[in-house]
């Protein structure tokens, strides 16, 4: 029997594997709601305890192995020893979220005002001003922008520079150990390890900083990358510089252990269109994401990865052409991303990781019956000729009913005439 690493090589490879590879734990795009995560080891009749919420921004919860065993997973994710706040992932502590115990770690610690809502303060320190919101009847947290006034005379792109730098000793063995604890898995790996992602809107308000100088704003920097492309394109160069020169380093102590590299999770899309244009993206991204991926592709055996939502079926060449190999999170319900058209197109040159089902209509508020078909369909559709790997449209949201998401599941081992 083939194991799950072959099973996704191949399928990365345009292969056709023995059956379709499942991914839903192995990025922070394609991962599950802590309250998801709790609901399915109920359901599976797992050990009662705690879920890690290992990345609180979205508040993705950890799917430790008996409940990935349970799912029939083949791919691992390998995150950063820090996550969007800027704290450690150690020292796990208990939290309550709504109704369910969860576990969140030391250096998650928050405020509360009179309303409820919870503050989230940056690498743990509570006299920095709060860098996320969670309403008090919210899921996730909400980046607070800590914009600070400037005059144009005075901007300076260094600022912007501030969270990108050359990686610690201490990092580099954080990931030697990360990789070296999972390969014995067999399972493929996606390493996340930070810096590549360009102006991703995520990142720009700073949520790590304690105080962010520069352009924090979101919107001023949508305007920014049309008004001071300069200053845009500085930030850029120099991240890229420090980016291959890290990679550089990182290579030397993982090597070809891990099978994905996570490039970024940028958007350029909305539901109906995208955010500028083709012209615009090959000219003011294309020619830095190019230099990361023609390093990767020279010097190692991974495979990038790119996110990127939305309606961005007319950006498919240019990230194909900029060296992607990997595309998700596959929004089949935005406009213009018809299954179909995508796989005839494109499916000989990019890999589709992800929409196997819509996480905004059909896995949240459909039947299981409506699920199960959903996912048969595009299990049929992507999977022809390899260049598939299953997984939802972006992160299972929360409170999606544990029936639909053992339906989707179970759709995926019924395609795959795997029983469970």
């Amino acid at each position: 029997m083939t194991g799950s690493r072959e099973r996704v090589r191949a399928s990365l490879n345009h292969r056709q594997p023995d059956r379709v590879p499942i991914d839903i734990d192995g990025t922070i795009c394609s991962g599950m709601h802590v309250t998801c995560v709790a609901a399915l080891r109920e359901y599976y009749g797992l050990e009662k305890r705690p879920v890690k919420v290992y990345e609180p921004f979205q508040m993705l919860g950890l799917i430790e192995d008996d409940l990935r065993e349970a799912l029939g997973l083949d791919v691992r994710g390998v995150n950063g020893p820090r996550g969007f706040f800027g704290f450690p992932n150690e020292g796990w502590k208990p939290w309550r979220f709504h109704d369910i115990d969860v576990l969140v770690p030391e250096g998650f610690r928050v405020t509360t005002d009179a309303d409820g809502n919870t503050y989230i303060h940056p690498q743990g320190d509570l006299s920095a001003p709060a860098s996320g919101r969670l309403p008090k009847s919210g899921f996730y947290f909400d980046a607070i922008i800590r914009q600070e006034p400037f005059e144009e005379s005075d901007l300076d792109p260094e600022d912007n520079l501030e969270e990108f730098q050359p990686i610690s000793d201490a990092d580099l063995e954080y990931f030697r150990n990360a990789v070296e604890s999972v390969k014995a898995s067999g399972d493929a790996i996606v390493a996340n390890f930070g810096g590549t992602g360009l102006g991703d809107v995520a990142l720009v308000p700073g949520p790590a900083l304690k105080h962010p100088k520069g352009i924090r704003d979101i919107a001023e920097w949508y305007m920014s990358t049309a008004i001071r492309q300069d200053f845009v394109r500085y930030i850029f160069d120099k991240q890229t510089e420090i980016a291959v020169s890290n990679l550089e380093k990182l290579h030397q102590v993982v090597g070809d252990s891990i099978d994905v590299v996570f490039i970024c999770g940028t958007d350029f899309g909305t539901q109906t269109s995208t955010f500028c244009s083709e012209a615009s993206f090959r000219d003011l991204w294309m020619p830095y994401y190019k230099r990361v991926n023609d390093w990767v592709h020279a010097n190692t055996g991974w495979k990038t990865f790119k996110h990127c939502c939305g309606a961005i079926e007319p950006f498919i060449n240019a990230f194909i052409e900029s060296g992607f190999d990997i595309l998700n999170p596959v929004q089949c319900s935005a406009a213009g991303m018809d299954p179909e058209l995508l796989k005839s197109k494109y499916g000989d040159r990019i890999v589709f990781w992800g929409g196997g089902v819509d996480t905004q209509r059909t896995l949240p508020f459909g039947t299981p019956k409506e699920v199960r078909e959903q996912v048969l369909r595009r299990c049929d559709v992507f999977s022809k000729n390899g260049g598939f790997v299953f997984s939802a449209i972006h992160n299972i949201q929360a409170n999606t009913p544990v029936e639909n998401i053992v339906a989707m599941v179970d759709a995926v081992h019924e395609f795959n005439g795997v029983g469970q």
